[in-house]
């Protein structure tokens, strides 16, 4: 099909170009041979006049044009697709659907561990993909690269539909063992033992609690630095270290681990997790489904 002389296939490619930024990567993406997809750019540029991508170094560039163009056409492309898929109903019991949702390994444990079961029973035609939270995770978002992002609400765009899941307390948990603490943690002894804290991402992103506390101007003495919210209390068995963790993880941790709950001897204000998705799923029948059974869920916890 042709729109102002564009045969409209090409936007197809030109949103895999202007993302992978590299023709062989695109060519994959596209599932064909380099020099089609090279022969592809030719095409668009002439139409655009315009180069889109330059060679940079070792790197392809976009140019100002190319920038300017990449954010829409990939809205067009996602409003596209999102209403060749339209259908008048979805039925759990029979639909065949991949969803794929993007969250950190907490809330996988306290959240979709439960969800996974249920979909069993209500959907069992249905895949669900557990993929990680990205530092580029707004942008991945906006691109559709994902069903739904379970995220802190401080770190939602605006642009995008949300809703609120379940709020989370903070809770500091110790060794079974650690005859430094008993049955309480004073303020002094709290920043005077050994933290565990994680760290993900490329970029090593603070956790919100660690955001917290520097706002404050208060400084934690971290000791260890663990890859994940699970890997925390298995790591402080043995030691004399302190790890707070999300309360809901933390009780799930205690069921098999020799640790001990303790309250956190200040007040961390409350995590507000939060749902979110692309626009152009918004109406869809089997998204809507979904998105009642996260939060039918995270209604139950406790």
């Amino acid at each position: 099909m042709r729109f102002n002389r564009l045969d409209l296939n090409l936007l197809v490619a030109l949103d895999a170009l202007l993302t992978e930024q590299n023709i062989t990567r695109a060519a994959e993406r596209l599932n064909l041979s380099q020099s089609a997809t090279s022969g592809i750019l030719g095409r668009l540029r002439d139409y655009f006049d315009d180069d889109l991508l330059v060679q940079v170094g070792r790197k392809m560039e976009p140019t100002l044009l190319a920038q300017q163009l990449a954010g829409p056409i990939r809205e067009l492309i996602l409003q596209i697709q999102s209403t060749l898929a339209i259908t008048s109903s979805f039925d759990p019991q029979t639909a065949q659907r991949a969803f794929k949702i993007c969250a950190s390994d907490y809330v996988s444990s306290v959240l979709l561990t439960q969800v996974v079961r249920e979909r069993e029973q209500r959907a069992p035609n249905t895949t669900m993909e557990i993929m990680p939270q990205y530092d580029d995770i707004q942008v991945r978002l906006r691109r559709g690269e994902f069903d739904f992002v379970v995220i802190p609400q401080q770190l939602a765009v605006d642009d995008q539909p949300s809703s609120v899941l379940f709020e989370e307390s903070y809770t500091c948990v110790v060794w079974e063992g650690n005859d430094k603490v008993g049955d309480t943690l004073s303020l002094e002894q709290y920043f005077e033992l050994g933290h565990i804290a994680p760290r993900f991402g490329a970029s090593r992103q603070p956790t919100f609690e660690e955001w917290f506390f520097k706002q404050h101007g208060m400084k934690r003495r971290v000791e260890v630095i663990a890859s994940s919210f699970s890997t925390m209390a298995p790591l402080l068995v043995g030691t004399s270290l302190v790890a707070t963790m999300h309360t809901h993880l933390a009780k799930r941790s205690a069921e098999y681990l020799p640790i001990r709950l303790l309250p956190v001897p200040l007040e961390i204000p409350k995590l507000t997790e939060c749902l979110q998705w692309p626009r152009h799923l918004e109406n869809d029948p089997g998204h809507i489904w979904m998105r009642q059974l996260l939060q039918e869920t995270a209604s139950k916890l406790v």
